[in-house]
């Protein structure tokens, strides 16, 4: 399995997993325009996020990309420093619980180790999905004191 970050040819694969994640993990049915106009921004400009894909070996010497999540960055003055947020997080259902996202999350870790100044990773799941909590959790990840509030706009 190759980790890397995605390019503009990766952008039908990352907002169709993207449109499935969001039917999978919330139930919404997203406008496919709208996500495909998304996943190019971001890949046209890393300061809104940067995706990264799991590459899988095939049977006929080929591969095929297994996963993705993407990191948006946000600064803490609390720290001054950076905490990255993993989000868009997607395995292929044939993929799953085969070390997709253990491998990606190591991926990102040790790219945050370097940076020198990430703070730490956090991400936000489903209330839920208890699969998630415990991979995440295994991971040796920690739940937080803070729960997320939104307006719609």
């Amino acid at each position: 399995m190759k980790i890397r970050k995605a390019v503009l040819k990766d952008a039908a694969v990352v907002a169709d997993f993207n449109l499935k994640l969001a039917r999978e993990s919330e139930h919404l049915r997203l406008n496919p325009k709208i996500v495909a106009k998304g996943v190019k921004a971001v890949l046209k400009d890393p300061a809104k996020g940067i995706y990264f894909l799991a590459d899988c070996a095939t049977g006929n010497s080929g591969k095929e990309i297994a996963g993705q999540l993407m990191i948006t960055i946000e600064w803490s003055d609390w720290r001054n420093g950076t905490f990255w947020w993993i989000q868009s997080v997607y395995v292929r259902e044939e993929f799953r619980g085969q070390g997709v996202f253990r491998a990606m999350y190591r991926h990102i870790l040790k790219q945050a180790r370097k940076q020198g100044n990430v703070r730490g990773l956090r991400l936000y799941v489903e209330k839920e999905n208890e699969k998630a909590f415990r991979a995440y959790k295994k991971l040796g990840m920690k739940e937080t004191y803070y729960r997320i509030f939104e307006t719609k706009i």
